[in-house]
């Protein structure tokens, strides 16, 4: 199948009816945010919030919203230089739910969750525990977990 699947890859793969459904679905605040994202990181999370207990923090983010993470050490680019600058946002903040910010074992479990899913539908993502994308986590600078963006000109995640 082309690296540009459509929500049909995950389709695929969907639970037939009767079957056991969704472990879990998105809040109000979650489907909000996800709503300002790129129609592809939109199909990535709502397959892993079937499977994988998540809520998304931030999707797109203006001018006032990305100097206050940018102030608080949260971002590294000030406006409008994030992925989450564009609209549709290109990059999304997401953490597996319930949120425990002091287990990072947690939310490396989830990135390998989620990169493996992206990989299978042919979507281009980089996290932002992994900038480079080597697997070597140890060599990075700026540890951004719960960071996901689209990454049109890297290896398939």
């Amino acid at each position: 199948m082309s690296p540009n699947r459509t929500k049909t890859a995950f389709a695929e793969a969907a639970p037939k009816e009767g079957s056991c459904g969704p472990v879990a679905e998105f809040g109000e605040r979650s489907k909000k945010a996800l709503e300002t994202a790129h129609p592809r990181l939109r199909e990535l999370f709502e397959e892993v919030v079937r499977t994988y207990d998540c809520a998304v923090l931030c999707g797109f983010r203006n001018e006032e919203d990305q100097e206050k993470a940018f102030t608080a050490g949260l971002s590294k680019a000030r406006w409008p230089a994030s992925k989450h600058n564009s609209y549709p946002s290109l990059a999304v903040d997401v953490v597996p739910w319930p949120i425990d910010w002091n287990d990072q074992r947690r939310f490396y479990h989830f990135a390998g969750y989620v990169l493996a899913l992206a990989r299978k539908a042919g979507i281009k993502v980089r996290w932002g525990g992994d900038w480079n994308g080597n697997m070597d986590f140890k060599d990075q600078n700026f540890h951004d977990l719960p960071h996901f963006e689209l990454n049109d000109d890297g290896p398939l995640a």
